[in-house]
């Protein structure tokens, strides 16, 4: 009954686990006691338990988390955990601090969303589990309507129950410029002051975004930060006249097209533009990715676009970062070596994205799959809807959501040049948080099983490999845990949803 679905899961029939009170937490080896201390944070939020997290044996009715070399599933020690559930206790194993949290998110998972009274009852049962892709992501469009750290710090908080692990933020565009930049104040001053629709502007403060990272990075979450070049860069073109092509800053804009703007490229001025963002952005940034977009410049020629973005991917290599681009990208004979390709056209490619993502695996690099009828989180579910877009070829349902495999889009793109899969969420109609979630949840679950779960056998028609109905009824259990925390969702058909309760 877990999101997503664990690579191995034995229900023992044993007698189930009792979670007690005066059980404690118990935690041993480097790592075990941070993670013990999220579990603590996390159980008090999901149950209104109270434990304590001691270095100490276990006794009955304790649950340990163990970090060493031997734990674990074999072979797969970055990520991978064990988790056995009986009535003397439970314990994770695992041999990093990730495949520990993991493991834990699973667990809270287990543990009954509805417990106001005892007992308190967990199945007996045993768990192998690793994930099938290293890079597990959803996207969150904080230029077009700006979302507070404290709002980024809720959606960190309900993607990591699916075991999402990377947070790619889109944080400039046409409507706003999200990042604080010491040497070009006027992008966040002047660029940050509005968004979509005439909205709150806003944008993070270096102090404020370090914060968000660090927050992510607590959770084992990956901030991967995006300034998208050479075009949706009005707002940095309103802001710096001397970035535009006629030397003239237009208006701040508000609207929802695309591909009208570009920055002024083979400049002297431009080129220090690119090293000072990306070179402030890379410092604030631990993580391995930094993203330059590079899509949609239908305001750039040809020449100027491959130009910009040869010199901006190897800046960003030459900051330690690996260079991270939508797949138009790939037009570049020059990527650098291991850059990474976002595929964001459809299920059956179009024009030339097949040719252009492939090109960086010829390069040595890696793809992200996010085809845009399957996993952009911002489309509609259904005709009619009061926000969201429907250029994806209409609305995307939960089961198209789900009944899709990365490994079967582009002929000769396999698991092992796939890097791994990401949801993205645009927010030219999405205002709120709230808004957010309810786009998200549940599809982010069916792309986040996708990234996680084992592939289906390449014999298998992906419809019938991907049982849909039990991921509903696992979906159902999990909506439980979304009401419990005040997470928001879509309460689509074809899923048993726990009953509403009346507000």
């Amino acid at each position: 009954m877990v999101v997503p679905r664990p690579a191995q899961l034995e229900n023992t029939g044993d007698a189930p686990f009792t979670l007690l009170p005066g059980a404690r937490i118990i935690v041993a080896g480097a790592g075990a006691e941070a993670v013990g201390r999220l579990l603590r944070d996390e159980l008090a939020t999901d149950c209104h338990r109270d434990l304590v997290v001691v270095h100490e044996p276990p006794a009955f009715g304790d649950i340990a988390i163990v970090i060493a070399d031997d734990e674990g599933p074999a072979g797969h020690a970055p990520e991978g955990y064990t988790l056995d559930v009986s009535a003397e206790g439970v314990r994770v194993g695992a041999a990093t601090s990730a495949g520990a949290f993991w493991g834990v998110q699973t667990l809270r998972q287990l543990v009954p969303a509805v417990c106001d009274g005892d007992p308190l009852t967990v199945d007996a049962v045993r768990i192998s589990d690793q994930p099938r892709f290293a890079y597990r992501g959803a996207m969150l469009d904080v230029a077009r309507h700006f979302f507070t750290p404290a709002e980024v710090k809720r959606f960190i908080d309900a993607i990591v129950l699916l075991k999402v692990n990377h947070l790619h933020l889109h944080l400039t565009d046409d409507q706003g410029w999200r990042i604080e930049i010491a040497s070009w104040p006027e992008l966040t001053r002047r660029g940050g002051s509005t968004g979509s629709d005439g909205s709150r502007g806003g944008y993070y403060t270096a102090d404020a975004y370090r914060d968000l990272v660090a927050y992510a990075a607590e959770r084992f979450v990956t901030i991967v930060p995006e300034l998208d070049m050479p075009g949706h860069t009005n707002a940095a073109l309103a802001s710096y006249p001397e970035l535009n092509p006629d030397g003239i800053a237009p208006a701040l804009y508000t609207g929802s097209e695309v591909g009208f703007s570009t920055l002024r490229t083979g400049d002297a001025v431009t080129e220090r533009f690119v090293r000072d963002v990306i070179g402030e952005v890379a410092a604030l940034t631990p993580g391995p990715y930094l993203h330059i977009g590079g899509d949609e410049s239908l305001s750039t020629s040809e020449q100027d676009f491959l130009g910009f973005i040869d010199h901006a991917m190897h800046v960003v290599a030459d900051t330690g970062k690996i260079p991270v681009g939508w797949h138009e990208m790939g037009r570049s004979p020059d990527l650098p070596e291991g850059a990474v390709g976002q595929y964001w056209s459809f299920r059956t490619p179009r024009e030339q994205a097949a040719d252009e993502t492939l090109s960086f695996v010829r390069a040595g690099g890696a793809v992200i799959m996010s085809p845009a009828d399957v996993a952009y989180l911002d489309i509609v579910y259904e005709d009619g809807d009061a926000i969201g877009q429907d250029w994806a070829d209409g609305a995307t349902d939960l089961r198209s959501s789900y009944e899709w495999d990365p490994a079967r889009i582009i002929p000769g793109l396999g698991d092992a040049h796939i890097l791994g899969v990401e949801a993205p969420l645009w927010t030219e109609t999405i205002a709120t948080i709230e808004e957010v979630e309810d786009m998200a949840f549940p599809r982010l679950a069916a792309v986040a099983e996708i990234g996680w779960s084992a592939a289906p056998a390449d014999t298998e028609a992906i419809d019938t490999a991907r049982d849909f109905d039990d991921f509903a009824t696992r979906l159902g259990r999990l909506a439980e845990h979304w009401d419990a925390l005040g997470t928001s969702y879509r309460r689509v058909p074809g899923v048993p949803w726990p009953e509403a309760v009346a507000g």
